[in-house]
């Protein structure tokens, strides 16, 4: 049995697993921005505390009551966040600005706080759910990629860190899955761009719009995925969730490989003599 604190557990993929871990009588301790989240315990245990996850003052607080009620805490998942669509030129300071205090500062925050209770422990597992637009960023979604880039370097390096103490970090990739990610009240969108970007930001906006409700991805099945990974003794450092995810993480690969040789006289001629 494991005993869970998992960000945003009201709805999409946090929802999704929770339930599963409830499940299988595993402990949770969820997050929500307000009300109570449509979850059954089951054999499991569930604790529900609510956290806003712009507020860096409550932040560290709500960490440290969910380190309270459970004793320990096996896996920490950082869930909880929303995407923003449209061209990077549109885009508001306080658009910017509130999406990486979401996506990006909160889950840094959270991983602050809860180090110093993992290491008590000397285990642990971090989890934190970025996206494919991390790893092969498209257009239309520039800066919901830009702060997932950020949590996946983050986790990149921090899985080193705290290799030593016995504490994992899984950054998690998923694809297009089908939640209400792309809803009206979850996704926003930055003011209209001008017709001269109708070739890439429209013509992913128009992806976008038709992909609703028809995502490949099914969420009770990545959950199954992620419950497999803290569950194994050796896991991933990287987890990439869903055949879209895939596809793109090995396109951009190659893309990045074959960028890499063609100029790889250029790269080596800087070099001192």
């Amino acid at each position: 049995m494991k005993t869970w604190f998992i960000t945003g557990v009201s709805r999409g993929l946090g929802l999704a697993l929770a339930q599963a871990a409830l499940a299988r009588g595993d402990t949770v301790v969820g997050t929500v921005r307000a009300g109570a989240p449509d979850l059954v315990a089951g054999p499991g245990v569930l604790h529900v505390l609510t956290l806003d996850m712009t507020d860096a003052q409550s932040l560290p607080s709500v960490v440290d009551q969910a380190f309270a009620l459970a004793g320990t805490i096996d896996v920490v998942v950082n869930n909880a966040g929303y995407g923003l669509l449209g061209a990077i030129e549109t885009a508001t300071d306080d658009e910017v600005a509130r999406l990486f205090e979401v996506d990006f500062f909160a889950p840094f925050r959270l991983i602050r706080t809860a180090l110093p209770h993992l290491r008590t422990q000397g285990r642990g597992h971090i989890v934190n759910v970025t996206s494919i637009a991390g790893r092969a960023p498209g257009a239309g979604s520039g800066l919901y990629a830009a702060a997932k880039f950020a949590l996946e370097g983050l986790s990149a390096s921090l899985a080193q860190e705290v290799a030593p103490i016995g504490v994992h970090v899984t950054a998690v990739a998923p694809g297009a899955f089908r939640t209400d990610f792309l809803s009206s009240h979850s996704i926003r969108k930055s003011e209209a761009a001008a017709g001269d970007y109708d070739a890439s930001v429209g013509k992913a906006a128009q992806a976008f719009d038709g992909m609703a409700g028809r995502q490949l991805g099914d969420p009770a099945r990545a959950a199954e995925a992620i419950l497999a990974i803290v569950d194994a003794k050796a896991p991933p450092r990287q987890l990439l969730l869903g055949s879209d995810a895939l596809r793109r993480a090995r396109e951009k690969l190659d893309a990045q490989i074959a960028e890499m040789d063609a100029w790889e006289a250029a790269t080596l001629a800087t070099d001192h003599a």
